[in-house]
This record gives C-alpha cells, structure tokens and sequence, in this order.
C-alpha cells in the first residue's frame, strides 16, 4: 500500500475536496404538457417520452 512520504497541507486537502459538491439536479421541460421532468427520462405529469404514451395515466 502506498505512504505519503509529507504531510499534505490543509489548503490542498480543503482544494481537492472543494470539487465534491452537490449540485441540483438538471430538469428539461416536458414538449407535451411543459411540466418539468428530469432528462431522457418518462414525464411523470401526463406519461410521455419522444411523443408516445409510454406510462397510461389514470
């Protein structure tokens, strides 16, 4: 197993570990009913993906 042969400082551990961030997820708006849905992913609103009915909503 490899040993760090120095200490690593605090700035560069707290730079590295600054990219890990959460962010929000991304949405696209629904071509059908304009809901917002997350991307290549079925409407959950009205049941669609690429203009078909994929999902009957009741």
């Amino acid at each position: 197993m490899a040993v760090p042969k120095k200490k690593m400082s605090r700035s560069r551990t707290r730079r590295r570990k600054a990219t890990w961030k959460v962010d929000a997820p991304k949405t696209a708006r629904c071509p059908q009913c304009g809901a917002d849905k997350m991307p290549h992913r079925v409407c959950p609103e009205c049941g669609t993906y690429r203009g078909r009915e994929v999902v009957a909503q009741d």
